[in-house]
């Protein structure tokens, strides 16, 4: 059918009414519809390929709807007890699909992957989730800045709010990372279980959003279990998509197989993005309590 702007603005106010995708980015939904628009046959199938599409990217890991008032009080009543306060991020991870199945490995995940990853000083977390409330069980101190971005406007606000409970230095942005992906120099990105999800959007969005990312070091993650409970030949799978983006990229690889979760540390070896951090180094530090989005 003929994608016009005035039924294109239809389309995003008609998906945006809705509960479930209330909360999500207007952008993506803009770009996801724009393309539902020019395949559909009417302007009723491509709002209804657009929710379709919204959901098995980002929709389907959500589960239920998740009380973000209930987590704050939570977390301000054990703020004050290390282990209390662990206990409450447990419980919030696990209102979250993705954070759930990362659960079991918890302990483990962080501690090997970023074994022998330093200095950090910056983390961009991509398409992050729930995965900022894992913050007691990362190895950084409380001088790292930290960045995170979720299409989700109702989970960015908590994981902002989460930051200012859990003394974090850094900032919470909605933001769709395919459409805008973020180029500003880190020490490591995490792209945790998110590179599936963005190629059912784009073929190419993996190949993207990594030439765009400037980072140090990358942390990429594959589930290892279809979200109905299949393994087979999920790890041979993501082993082979893992080596085709890797491919003709100066990187130096580390592999990790945990029980829920498939990692790949990346050393990048890219010396503009040592540069440019080096330059933001000699900047003076600031605290943001921002919240974009």
């Amino acid at each position: 059918m003929i994608n016009s702007e005035k039924q294109l603005q239809a389309l995003i106010e008609a998906v945006s009414s809705s509960t479930k995708y209330r909360q999500v980015s207007p952008d993506l939904i803009r770009a996801v519809g724009q393309r539902e628009l020019s395949i559909r046959p009417s302007w009723k199938a491509a709002v209804k390929a657009t929710k379709n599409k919204l959901h098995q990217v980002a929709g389907a890991y959500q589960g239920t709807k998740i009380d973000y008032g209930q987590a704050l009080t939570m977390l301000r009543e054990t703020a004050a007890s290390p282990a209390e306060f662990r206990e409450s991020c447990r419980q919030i991870m696990r209102w979250h699909v993705s954070t759930r199945e990362r659960l079991p490995i918890l302990g483990d995940f962080f501690a090997e992957t970023l074994l022998n990853v330093s200095p950090v000083r910056t983390v961009m977390d991509v398409a992050c989730g729930l995965n900022p409330v894992a913050w007691p069980w990362m190895p950084f101190d409380d001088q790292v800045n930290y960045i995170a971005y979720d299409i989700y406007a109702d989970t960015m606000r908590f994981v902002q709010d989460y930051m200012q409970v859990a003394r974090i230095n850094g900032r919470a942005q909605t933001r769709d990372v395919l459409q805008d992906p973020p180029n500003q120099p880190v020490d490591l990105a995490f792209i945790l279980k998110t590179l599936p999800c963005l190629e059912q959007l784009d073929k190419m969005a993996a190949t993207i959003l990594l030439d765009a990312i400037q980072a140090r070091y990358l942390l990429i993650s594959y589930p290892v279990t279809s979200l109905g409970g299949r393994r087979k030949g999920m790890i041979t799978n993501y082993d082979n998509h893992f080596r085709s983006l890797a491919t003709d990229r100066s990187w130096s690889v580390k592999r990790f197989e945990f029980a829920t979760e498939l990692a790949y540390l990346v050393e990048t070896g890219d010396e503009k993005v040592n540069n440019n951090i080096a330059q933001l180094d000699s900047l003076p530090s600031r605290n943001s309590g921002s919240r974009d989005g």
